[in-house]
């Protein structure tokens, strides 16, 4: 299952040594929906390698701010503690996995 991250963890979140990938979603997107089991799939399995985090939009008003958050679902990826890439829309399980395995 992924991390939940919100405004008040998520600087903690970014000091972790490993790579960091975050979902920002919302229970009303669709395509947020289509990728969840997705993102928990890629948690499990990237377990100990990467962390994935989950951040709902929603809940949370400075870190999508900060990252310029506009459309959803949107991945970030952190690396060192900075954003190195992002993935904008629904996509498949090959494209999260590829970006990831491009950072470890």
């Amino acid at each position: 299952m992924a991390k939940v991250v919100n405004d008040a963890n998520f600087a903690e979140v970014l000091n972790s040594e490993k790579v960091v990938m975050v979902d920002f979603w919302a229970t009303w997107c669709g395509p947020c929906k289509a990728i969840s089991p997705i993102i928990d799939e890629i948690a499990t399995e990237y377990e100990g390698k990467a962390l994935v985090c989950k951040c709902n939009v929603d809940e949370c008003d400075d870190v999508p701010l900060e990252y310029g958050i506009r459309s959803i679902p949107t991945v970030l990826y952190f690396k060192d503690g900075k954003l190195v890439d992002r993935n904008v829309g629904a996509a498949s399980k090959d494209v999260f996995t590829g970006k990831l395995d491009a950072l470890l």
